[in-house]
């Protein structure tokens, strides 16, 4: 299953790479509206996945041969700032988490702040979680896979 992913996750950043969805310029012509490239790319994405997931959801196995069931995540406000904090992020650095990989991949430097800002920011969230979770109204946190 490791190299399946390792294997899938290679696509997927070439996808990133080739179509764009990495580059610093496209990225912030799409916050501009400048470029309309990523907003297509991001479009198809939705059409493509909202309709597979629910065929995932009706029709799905895991690989044990169980069914697949997506529980709806439940929301509260600190997914709306952790929205706003996400967006802010990554229109200073043109990047989010997959882009910053496949920005270190591509042999540039800058990708290497932006990596450094998103461990320490997931590293400092994790820590201060439990403060944070009342004045949010964050749920308890989960630990595990919950499968024992």
């Amino acid at each position: 299953m490791r190299l399946f992913y390792l294997v899938l996750g290679t696509v997927f950043g070439l996808i990133l790479s080739r179509s764009g969805a990495a580059d610093y310029n496209y990225i912030q012509g799409m916050f501009l509206f400048e470029e309309f490239q990523l907003y297509g790319i991001i479009g198809t994405a939705v059409a493509l996945t909202a309709p597979g997931i629910l065929v995932l959801k009706r029709y799905g196995k895991t690989l044990t041969g169980r069914p697949l069931v997506i529980e709806r995540k439940p929301g509260h406000r600190g997914n709306v700032y952790g929205g706003i904090l996400f967006g802010v992020g990554w229109s200073i650095t043109g990047m989010c988490p997959g882009p910053v990989l496949v920005n270190v991949g591509e042999g540039k430097l800058y990708a290497l702040a932006a990596l450094a800002g998103v461990l320490v920011g997931a590293g400092v969230f994790g820590c201060s979680y439990r403060w944070l979770a009342r004045p949010f109204g964050l749920p308890p946190l989960a630990v595990g896979t919950g499968e024992g």
